[in-house]
Formats: structure tokens, sequence, C-alpha cells
């Protein structure tokens, strides 16, 4: 990734927001700057203005994900991308 995108990367992540529309942004800057014919992001965090405050619970964590161009169209090509962050039972 280029130094550029890292800091916007950064930028983003740093500003307090919900999680889908950082998904959605890093995903849009990913394609802008590669001329992607898809981009896959998918972001897992903790919500720590939950645990903050003492609550130590499951529900604290989410996972968000946004499908660009040919992750989007394709079904197969989704799934593939999407399988190394299925839970395990």
């Amino acid at each position: 990734m280029r130094a550029n995108s890292r800091q916007r990367s950064a930028h983003a992540a740093s500003l307090v927001q919900i999680f889908c529309p950082l998904t959605r942004q890093l995903a849009e800057a990913i394609e802008g700057i590669l001329n992607a014919r898809g981009v896959a992001v998918v972001i897992e965090a903790r919500h720590l203005c939950v645990e903050m405050r003492g609550v130590e619970r499951g529900e604290s964590e989410t996972v968000t994900s946004c499908m660009l161009g040919a992750y989007r169209t394709d079904a197969a090509l989704r799934a593939e991308f999407m399988e190394p962050t299925r839970p395990t039972a």
C-alpha cells in the first residue's frame, strides 16, 4: 500500500465515527487509488466506549464489510474472500 493510502486510512480511522461509514470510506479510497476492478474491506473492531465503562460483553465487538466492483457482482469471488473471516465452530 502506498504512503498516501496509509495516511488516508490512518486519518479515517482516527476520526470518531460509526464503523460502516469507515469501512466504505476505506474501500472507496483503495478503489480510487488503485483503480482496481474490485475491492473488499472487512473491519473487525471493538467498541472501546463500551469497554471503557467496564462492560465486558461479547457484543462490544463488531465486523463490517464493504464490497465494490467485482466483489459486489461476483458471488463466487465474494465467497472466496469471505471464507477466511467466517467463525469456526
